[in-house]
């Protein structure tokens, strides 16, 4: 337990950490808490998905990572097992959902529309 309570505060402080005081940006960014934002449109919505597509990963890796407890404790109950199994099962389609559909937009956006900033 006290493992998992250090990986889940190292993982917490890596994401949140504080931008250092000298951080430069650049012209078409601002300085905030969570680093240096874009100022455009297009760049904020870039660094929000980004964020986004990260955050995601993070959850779906919890809840894998759930899911093989509840294996391990099931002590062979079938109905523990299957819930563990879902788990794992939703948290991997999830997760691939989330990248495909950031690769559909990239090709219908970038490729086929050619909207400026997805090339």
């Amino acid at each position: 337990m006290k493992k998992a309570l250090f990986v889940l505060a190292f993982v917490w402080g890596s994401l949140f950490a504080v931008p250092s005081v000298h951080a430069q940006c650049k012209s078409n960014e601002r300085l905030t808490d969570l680093g240096c934002i874009s100022n455009s449109p297009i760049g904020f919505v870039e660094q929000l998905y980004s964020w986004g597509l990260a955050l995601i990963g993070m959850v779906a890796l919890l809840f894998m990572i759930y899911g093989g407890y509840q294996i391990l404790t099931s002590r062979g109950d079938p109905e523990a097992l299957e819930k563990g199994r879902g788990y794992i099962l939703y948290s991997i389609i999830g997760l691939i959902m989330a990248v495909f559909c950031f690769v559909i937009l990239q090709i219908i956006a970038g490729d086929i529309l050619r909207i400026p900033g997805f090339s």
